[in-house]
């Protein structure tokens, strides 16, 4: 019997903006959920599954955002990944043959083939196209626990301005959260961990019992916590907060020392797209010709500024194995530690993105599936937990004020307000007086047409309001697609709103940008009343 002293909490946050196009295939960016899809969803649920199987008791939290969970039910995006999957196939066995004169180069071709066809009959025969399935079935057997986020994780922070737009974003995931999961969510990751105290009465008011912060919005509580952020706090309005652990996350995520730049493991910016002849990848690249990602990557690490050697499927899961070892072995020291100067068990809280696992590190799953064993039958003084685990275990939390924070850069809000998007915030904080307006001017709009209009402005503002397009500003990435991702929301939504205000609603106009921005179907303007 082991002598647990503690406890650790991965939680991993899987998320990402809701792109739709029904209009045209050539939007590169739908491609980030088929690649999240094939490098992250669907390795851990394999991975839930083997542990399962292997009877592992085992613990891990996740995030399912809103936007993500959309995307994954819409039927248009899971034909499309199909489509891909298929076209992968039919790549992988022209590089089967292709790579016939390298031995090496030649049995990596044959392991993309088989992980793209599994990938499909996983997609179209075991979940019947639906992964949210599987991951319900996880939280529904009690290994892992789903939390909800903003509806399109609007940065609180900022949003805050009117009120009334952030409890919008919480009362919309929550609804959304239910309406997948058939129950009341007890957890919330806040958008990019944007905590602000104004928010928690309006987490309270929807049944939120916890939040995520960064490690300084609860280092810096008021009065200062007994534990540092090895124990939650609760706030006045009664909302628990964990804080990301420092030690942890950098063992994870450091690009100097962290696991992921390990030289056996994959090589993320080395891909075919950009290696093989250009009339032979033309088909499989962008549509306008130019070189991408295709996803298949035959080269390892290998180290810095040097020729890169092939990958090694063997030798990356050692590497992975022997990671997790340090990782556990570093774990229960820490909990040694800490549980020596604590009246209650620390508890270690690991978050992440969960695109990392994966997509980013391509052996993060395999990774987690080892670690989570080696927990399980390795000698160590702590255990998997949830959050909602240790609050129910352990209700005794100090009250405390988190202070505001963020996960990002310097741990406040350049991120998402700087001179690079500075020039959004005026019209989203327009907007978002618009469409409380517009609750207040038609309550319980009874008219057919002004109703779906009202419905459509609100889906519209909250498309708008997404943090991850001021993100993706700042960070010099896809900047053309975030610009145009903000002005198309917000001309919708004022376009809506003064044919509202005329009383001249265009129903072809409405009817093309619901087709278009079709995410909460089930959404009701009146939140913003």
């Amino acid at each position: 019997m082991k002598n647990i002293k503690g406890y650790v909490s991965f939680i991993l946050h899987a998320h990402l903006p809701y792109i739709h196009h029904p209009e045209s295939k050539d939007y590169l960016e739908e491609e980030w959920l088929f690649e999240a899809i094939s490098e992250c969803y669907i390795p851990l649920l394999l991975n839930f599954k083997k542990l399962e199987e292997e009877k592992v008791d085992f613990r891990i939290t996740m995030t399912m955002t809103p936007p993500l969970l959309n995307m994954l039910d819409n039927k248009l995006l899971q034909e499309r990944y199909i489509e891909y999957l298929e076209k992968h196939i039919e790549l992988c066995e022209k590089e089967t043959k292709r790579t016939t004169y390298d031995e090496r180069c030649n049995r990596l071709s044959y392991y993309y083939l088989d992980r793209y066809k599994n990938d499909l009959h996983v997609f179209k025969d075991v979940y019947k196209c639906n992964l949210i399935t599987g991951f319900k079935y996880f939280q529904d057997i009690g290994v892992l626990e789903i939390i909800t986020c903003g509806a399109t994780h609007g940065y609180f922070p900022i949003l805050y301005v009117n009120e009334k737009t952030v409890r919008a974003q919480i009362a919309i995931g929550v609804n959304c959260y239910k309406k997948y999961f058939g129950r009341q969510p007890r957890g919330i990751w806040l958008p990019e961990c944007g905590y602000i105290p104004e928010a928690d009465k309006y987490l309270r008011e929807f049944g939120i019992e916890y939040v995520i912060t960064e490690t300084h919005g609860v280092l810096y509580a008021d009065p200062t916590p007994i534990y540092g952020n090895y124990a939650p706090i609760v706030s006045p309005d009664n909302i628990v907060a964990f804080a990301r652990d420092i030690e942890s996350s950098q063992q994870v995520w450091s690009s100097i020392n962290g696991y992921p730049g390990d030289y056996n493991y994959r090589e993320f910016y080395r891909d075919i797209g950009y290696d093989a002849p250009y009339d032979y990848i033309k088909p499989y690249i962008a549509s306008n010709g130019a070189r991408v990602n295709t996803g298949i990557k035959y080269h390892r690490i290998t180290g810095k500024d040097c020729d890169k050697d092939y990958y090694d499927v063997q030798w990356a899961k050692d590497s992975a194995e022997r990671q997790a070892g340090h990782f556990l072995n570093c774990r229960t020291a820490q909990i040694s530690n800490l549980s020596s100067y604590m009246d209650v068990p620390p508890i270690v809280v690991c978050p992440y993105d969960a695109e990392l696992y994966g997509h980013w590190w391509y052996e993060g799953p395999y990774w987690l599936y080892i670690l989570f064993k080696k927990i399980y039958y390795d000698e160590c003084n702590f255990k998997l937990i949830t959050p909602s685990e240790y609050i129910d275990n352990f209700p005794n939390i100090q009250v405390s004020t988190p202070c505001r924070s963020s996960w990002g850069a310097n741990g406040y809000s350049e991120v998402w307000l700087n001179q690079t998007n500075d020039y959004a915030h005026r019209h989203l904080h327009k907007a978002g007086d618009r469409m409380c307006e517009l609750a207040w001017l038609y309550p319980n709009e009874g008219d057919t047409l002004r109703r779906q209009a009202l419905n459509q402005c609100a889906r519209e503002l909250v498309l708008a309001q997404s943090s991850d397009w001021l993100f993706i500003i700042t960070n010099g990435t896809m900047v053309e697609y975030a610009h145009k991702a903000i002005k198309d929301h917000i001309g919708r939504f004022t376009k809506l709103y003064f044919q509202i205000k005329k009383d001249k609603i265009n129903s072809e106009y409405l009817y093309d940008i619901v087709q278009k921005d079709d995410i909460f179907p089930e959404i009701d303007y009146m939140i913003y009343y």
